[in-house]
């Protein structure tokens, strides 16, 4: 299972390591996309990617919101490989999409792996964030 949290360098050819833990579930292969409702990357196992695109697959092609969808996340995504010290390279796009500089964050989320500017992560996590403090109350209304 993907979990924890793990701060990382990219290097000046736009790597980052992957800690160890996560590179046993994701494979030395898998797809990287761009991140749902937040600046950061979604990372995933070609299982759970191929999951997810056939998911999309199936949505109408006459939707324009599917469509729509379609490009932004399987057209925004990258097959990506671990080189041999454990290192993913970040396709330029995807680290302009997230505002990555230099500093990342890469946080295990059980099915995927997220990968945050650690300034945006800091402030996304800031418990004085008017969107922090509705968490309790949006996990009660899903029943959590």
């Amino acid at each position: 299972m993907l979990g924890g949290e793990y701060r990382h360098t990219i290097d000046d050819k736009g790597r980052v390591s992957v800690p160890a833990k996560f590179r046993n579930d994701l494979g030395n292969v898998f797809v990287i996309s761009k991140g749902i409702g937040e600046k950061c990357l979604f990372v995933f196992t070609l299982l759970e990617w191929r999951r997810l695109e056939g998911k999309i697959r199936n949505l109408p092609l006459t939707d324009k919101k599917a469509r729509r969808f379609s490009r932004y996340l399987i057209g925004g995504s990258s097959e990506c490989e671990l080189d041999k010290q454990g290192r993913v390279m970040l396709p330029q796009y995807l680290r302009e999409y997230a505002d990555l500089k230099k500093d990342v964050v890469l946080v295990g989320l059980t099915t995927r792996v997220e990968i945050w500017d650690s300034e945006l992560w800091r402030e996304y996590n800031d418990p004085d964030n008017d969107e922090f403090g509705d968490i309790e109350d949006d996990m009660e209304s899903l029943g959590i």
